[in-house]
Parts: structure tokens; sequence; C-alpha cells
């Protein structure tokens, strides 16, 4: 049927009632509706806009926040007292830390942790009574992380003195005889007055990451077997290649000995501590041996790993990430020796020493680093050899490899500011049974950290920034147990950590020792003028009154070294050193026992608790500083400081670039001298902003001027704590990409000793003209970096600086 033929129905409009008359306001109505809806969502837009940007508590920031609130407006600022501490007065707080240490409760923790051996991977039970202690002290959030790693542990040894009983049948000295003209005991003799010397199971003498080997050669005398002794020897035509060295510990880590020697084609090393290297104090000197006096005891024997780690840091397997159980590894050939070593005591090199004496020239003929021994009252010339063939040495070596776990013990106190953490650790594990210096009196003293902060926590302090305190396994091997958490946590670390504060030994003598980044030298500085000098010459001083003042660069050969040369997270080490005259603290050897400590060390305790209080009150500053308490400008003096080295060098080495040139360092002087003005600008407001903060009462109501004050301190504090990581060079150095720091880094050929703008150093001592240049563009580039990021972060902070100013709540 078509549309077309369809009828339908027409619509149309019925008017059932008057249509109504219109308001002759409605349109003003309207208005005043949209005007004033849009003027409240403009409020409250601009109300919950600035406080999105304010502090709140992270659920995602990798740690357990507990029944914490993770609404943004739950806590506008980090807590109703900022900035002044929150449940008691930051002096109070200072009280409490400097009040609390005990020196009975430190010699009982040092008793307790020195009474039996705890190599690392074989300390289970210290680290469950750790975590136990640190828990009962108010630290609940107290874990145990642990990780897979690659060590080894000794199966045998053996070091003889072989001497050929007839001539050469035919001439052929490969069927000489020998017969044994002397055999090493390679074992500490038991002391009956320290009762840890003679447990069974104490730890056999030995090498960390040692070659296994059974080698037998000619020797020859190597000095400390630097790299600059090397080179004499090699200058002086001594053939050293296929022979054992007898080297001397000291001026370098033992594994860059061993490097050094493999390099050379040396068959094998033997390492023993000569008394020069103990002052005064020497039976030479008519001292006494331990334990009938404060000398050497000849038997001593520094154990100790011989890893390559001027190269990398953590477990050799798992270099740049975490040795997690499945985790892929790596070949080891470039980090670990493939050359047997042996430790020995002084009174087991005798006779070897004894033995060359006449034989290739004496060391004094060499220069100023050769000269002098603590052995030449007992008739050794120290003539540098080689032994001749009717004298060889048997150096045996049997090591175990295994993977095998290791524990960390981790504490959490969590602060109002999730995003900034301050670190305190030590390491736990040791080589011996005792290990009352190392690393247990720094262990001592992190539990009394830990129990101090344990009582300001109960009296009602909340920190304003999180603490983390680490009890570190198997540092004595290469730093494993912190390395291998900083690779896990680096993301984390990378946004968050604002300083590392380490203590290894905590007290082996009298004289304060400090170790740091510059930014954290002030810090420093006032934590030891707050605390009491156990060695007073007038009544009333303080530690900061006897210490000379000197701050020292950080190197490698201690915790610290994976957070600032891999994490670029500013760190300080603290100790309380030997003096010349102090009695003989023996390193890594079964006399660095608690019977040692509780008789020459430290006896009455006072050193203990006096690092443990500069260790406290450093990290209560750092915690509790509205504004992060760090020195810029110092960095900017220390960079222009190190440039001087360099040219020094340079100078010293007759250093050409690759233009055949005098090296130029002109430009990286202007880069630096921009960025000293820049830090000032930057620390002069910092300082004018906590000022303001103090003192200027800013009412509840204008709470945008609260917003923009904390806005402030938060662009200041971001500053300083990424200041260390504008240095952070992803690829790492040449020839070690581990090492991702460009101002610090341990030296190439010392280890422990740290090295200053490591890439131009290497570059003159290489004579590299074109990787100087290429250092030295890097390093402007960098620079100009850190200024810009200064400069626009100063621009951030407001100039009202005249009053100073009080928040009201």
């Amino acid at each position: 049927m078509s549309l077309n033929s369809e009828r339908t129905p027409l619509l149309t409009t019925v008017q059932v009632f008057p249509r109504r008359p219109r308001y002759r306001h409605s349109t003003l109505r309207r208005f005043c509706t949209v005007a004033l809806s849009t003027t409240l969502l403009v409020a409250v837009a601009l109300f919950l806009v600035p406080i999105s940007w304010l502090p709140h508590q992270d659920c995602n920031d990798g740690w357990d926040q507990g029944s914490q609130s993770c609404l943004q407006w739950s806590t506008p600022y980090p807590h109703k007292s900022w900035p002044a501490s929150q449940g008691i007065s930051f002096d109070e707080l200072q009280k409490v830390l400097i009040n609390t240490p005990n020196e009975a409760k430190a010699r009982e923790w040092s008793e307790y942790y020195a009474s039996g051996p705890h190599l690392a991977g074989k300390n289970l039970t210290q680290a469950l009574w750790t975590r136990e202690r640190w828990q009962q002290f108010g630290i609940p959030d107290s874990n145990i992380v642990s990780y897979d790693i690659y060590i080894n542990y000794p199966l045998g040894h053996r070091l003889a003195l072989l001497e050929s009983n007839n001539t050469n049948i035919e001439g052929d000295v490969s069927r000489q005889k020998y017969d044994v003209r002397y055999e090493c005991t390679m074992e500490e003799d038991v002391l009956e007055k320290d009762p840890t010397t003679g447990l069974d199971n104490r730890v056999p003498t030995f090498h960390g990451y040692s070659a296994s080997g059974d080698v037998t050669a000619q020797y020859v005398y190597v000095n400390f077997g630097t790299y600059w002794d090397f080179e004499d020897l090699v200058k002086a035509n001594i053939t050293l290649e296929g022979k054992i060295a007898i080297v001397k510990y000291g001026r370098g880590f033992r594994g860059l000995k061993v490097k050094r020697a493999q390099q050379l084609g040396m068959a094998g090393v033997v390492i023993y501590t000569d008394p020069q290297q103990d002052g005064e104090i020497t039976e030479k000197n008519g001292y006494q041996p331990y334990p009938q006096g404060p000398a050497r005891n000849p038997s001593s024997v520094q154990r100790g790993s011989v890893m390559f780690i001027d190269l990398a840091a953590g477990d050799p397997t798992t270099i740049g990430y975490p040795s997690k159980p499945g985790a892929p590894r790596q070949n080891t050939s470039d980090v670990l020796p493939s050359i047997p070593s042996v430790p020995i005591s002084y009174q087991d090199a005798l006779p070897l020493l004894q033995s060359l004496n006449g034989y290739g020239p004496p060391a004094s003929s060499f220069n100023e680093y050769w000269q002098g021994g603590g052995l030449d009252y007992h008739n050794v010339s120290y003539n540098v050899g080689p032994s001749p063939s009717s004298l060889k040495l048997r150096l045996v070596n049997q090591q175990e490899y295994v993977t095998t776990p290791l524990w960390n013990v981790i504490g959490i106190i969590n602060g109002t500011l999730a995003n900034e953490v301050v670190i305190l650790g030590n390491h736990r594990d040791a080589w011996i049974a005792g290990g009352a210096g190392d690393p247990n009196s720094g262990s001592a003293a992190l539990n009394e950290v830990v129990r101090s902060f344990g009582v300001a926590l109960e009296k009602g302090w909340k920190p304003l920034r999180t603490i983390v305190f680490g009890s570190w396994d198997g540092e004595e091997y290469s730093l494993i147990g912190s390395t291998e958490w900083v690779e896990e946590y680096l993301p984390w670390l990378s946004n968050a950590a604002v300083a590392y504060l380490n203590v290894d030994i905590g007290t082996k003598g009298p004289l304060f020792e400090a170790a740091a980044s510059p930014v954290l030298h002030k810090t420093i500085y006032e934590a030891t003028a707050l605390v009491q000098s156990p060695n007073q010459s007038v009544s009333g001083q303080t530690v900061r009154d006897t210490w000379d003042g000197y701050i020292g660069n950080l190197g490698s050969g201690s915790d610290f070294t994976a957070f600032q040369d891999y994490a670029g997270v500013p760190s300080l080490n603290l100790e309380f050193s030997r003096a010349h005259d102090s009695p003989v603290y023996h390193y890594h050897s079964n006399y660095d026992s608690f019977h040692w400590m509780d008789t020459y060390g430290d006896k009455d305790w006072h050193y203990h608790t006096t690092i443990t209080k500069i260790w406290a009150l450093a990290a209560a500053s750092l915690v509790e500083s509205p504004i992060i308490p760090f020195r810029a400008t110092t960095y900017a003096e220390s960079l222009a400081s190190y440039i001087k080295k360099v040219k020094d060098k340079a100078s010293q080495a007759n250093f050409l670039d690759s233009r055949g040139r005098q090296v130029a360092l002109h430009n990286l002087e202007l880069a630096v001298g921009r960025l000293k003005n820049a830090t000032l600008r930057f620390d002069q407001g910092a300082s004018l902003l906590g000022e303001q903060i103090k003192h200027e009462d800013i009412p509840w109501w204008k709470w945008w001027q609260r917003v923009k004050l904390f806005l402030e301190v938060k662009k200041v504090n971001d500053g300083y704590k990424y200041l260390e990581r504008q240095f952070l060079y992803d690829k790492g150095l040449d020839g070690r990409s581990w090492f991702k720091h460009v101002v610090y880094a341990p030296g190439r050929y010392t280890g422990y000793a740290g090295a200053t703008f490591p890439g131009l150093i290497e570059a003159v001592e290489d004579k590299n003209g074109t990787a100087m240049e290429v250092s030295l563009y890097n390093l402007i580039e960098y620079e100009r970096c850190f200024e810009a990021d200064l400069i626009r972060r100063s621009g951030a902070i407001s100039s009202k600086r005249g009053s100073t100013v009080r928040l009201l709540g």
C-alpha cells in the first residue's frame, strides 16, 4: 500500500489554561545563580589544589604505613607542632639522646656480639637477637631482610719455606729435591687470659674471595705492594713473573696488592703485618706484647677480603642488581683474583724475610716509600730478592665457594614526612670470634642509638622525617649486605634519602676522626660540640674542642660506599681511632677481642657512649630540622680545592692534553666559581627562610600564606636532598661502571682512600689527553646543571625575608 494514500491525524496544541506571565527579574536571578555557583567551585578548587602539594602519607612508598591515613587532606602540614618538634621539644630530644647512652649497656652489647664467631652468612642467631633487642627498645617495625650471596669459606692452607738438599742433577732444576726449612703455623696463639682466642670453632686465618691453588716458586719482597712499589721493582729489573710476593699490610687495600701481583704474572701472594705500622708501641721500643702489654702479639694475623673493590662492591656475581633467589649470576673473573693468597703473622714472616738477606737490592736503596721496617732488630735487612732457586715457598690455599643466605636487620621509625629519610648503619659480621672493635664497637653503639630513640618515642616524640636503622651482614667480604639493599631499594632511595650515617669501628683509641660529604660537615661540627670529650685536658671540653676539625673524603672499605658512590646519598663515617702511642689494635685478628677492649681499648667504655651520642645527635638534627641542615657552599668550596689537587698532579707528571699543551682547567674553575655564587645565594635564602619559619606569625585563616611558606620549605629541602645526586653519571666511571659519582670514588690504586674527580685524576695517571678533555667537558656540564637547579630553586623562595616567624596552630 502506498504511503501517499494513507491518512494520518493532525497534531496540534490545545490551550487548556492561560500562559503564566514571565518574571521580570529572571535574567538577573539566573546570572546571580551562575555567578555564585562558579565562585563556590573556584573557592573549592583553590583550597584543594594547594593541599595536593602539601605533605601527606603515601601508602605506596615501599614501607608499611600501618594505620596511618592515606587521605591527602588528613594532614595538610607535617604535623600540628611544625616547625617545632612533635611530642617533645627538640631540646628535650637532645637531652634524651645525651643522657640515655650507658657504659654498662654498651659493654653488655659488646660482650654478646664478641662472644663467638659471626662470619657473613653464619650469624643468623645474632640477627635474630638484634631484631629482638630493637623491638624491645620500642622499634616494633624491625625485620630481617635476606639475600643469597656468593662467598667462600676456608678448607685448608699451608705455607712452607723449602730448601734444596742437593745440587742440580745434570742441570735439571725440575728434579731438585727440597726439605722443609720452615713450616708456617698459619695460626694465632691461644691466650689463657683471652677466652675467645681458644674457642673450638674459632675462624681460621684466610682471605675472603681468595683463589684456591697450590704453587711452589721463588719469592720476592715487594714492600707494601702498592702500584708504585711494583713499578719501582719493574724499573729495577727485578724478576716478578712466576714468583710469590711477600707483602706488608698497609698503604692500600689488600685486594689491590693481589690484583697488581696477578697483572704482573706472579704466582701467589703472602701478606703480613709489620710492626712498622704500630707507631711507638712495639716490642723493639720495650713494650710487652698482648696480653702482657699493649704491643702487638707476634702471632696476630689480619684476615680480610681480596676482592677488587676498585671495580665494584657487593656480591661479585650480581653487580648492579640485588642477589635475590633466582637472580642471574655473572662471571667473576674481572673482580676476583685468580692467584692464591694467604695472610700470616710477622712471627711466621720472620724466617722468610731473614732468608732473603743478601739477595737482591735492599729496600733502603729504593726511594723514601721503601724506608723503614719494624723487624730490623730481628736481623731482617729487607732485601728484595728474588730468593735463589734453591729456596722456594710452597703456598697451598683451599677454599669452598657457596651461595648462602645473608641477613640484614632493618628497623624503621616512621616519620611524618615519608619521602624524607635518614639512614644509620653498622655491619655486624666479623672475620673472627671477637670483633670487639671491628665492627662490634659500632654495633654496641648502634644498639644504644636505637635504645635512645626508643626512650624518646616513649616520651611522646614523633620524628619529622623517617629513620631507618641497618645492621648489615657481609660487609667484610665486599660490603655485601648494604650494597644489595641499596641496589634493591635504589628507586626509593633516589627519591627519599636525605643522608646515610655510618659507624663501622666505633672505637679503637682516643682520636676522633670523621670523613663525609661536604654538605654534612656542619652537622658533624655541631654534634661534636654538644658532647663532652672523654679525654679532656681542660674541664668541660667537648669532642669538638679536643679534635683538630679535619674531615676527610670517603673512599671505600665500609658500608657508606654504595650509598655515596652508587646512589648519590650524602654520607659520613665516624670513629675514635688509635693515637701513635695508644695500645696496638689487632685489626681482623683474634686479639680484636672483648678482653682486649675491656683491658686496653676502652676499659671504662666512655668512648662507646661518646660515639653513640655524636651519632644520635647528628641524626636528630637531620631528622628534626624543618630545613635540612646542609650547606651547599661547602660543597662548592671543596670542588675548588679538588681542582687544585688535579693541577698539582698534572704539573708533577708534566701532563699534556691531546694537543700537546699544558692541561688547562680554567673553564672548570670558572664553572665552580659560578656554582659557588649560586650556592651562597641558595644557603642564604635557606637560612633566612629558616628564621622566618621560627618567628613570623601567620594566622590560620591566611592559609594561602602558610601554603606558600611550606612550598618554599619543600623547594629548599628538595634542593638539598638531591644535591649529591646531581653528580651521578648513569654509565659510570670508565673501566668501573658500577661507580656512578663523578666527584668521589675509591682510589683506583688504593681502594680505601677516596679519589676526588676520579676521571681527571685517572686521565693524568694514564697521560690520556683525550680522556682528560672528555672528563672536563662532562664535569663542567654537571656543574652548570647543578648551578641552574640551585638558581631555579632560589628563585622559588619568597623575597620576603625581613622578619622571623612562628606558625600559629
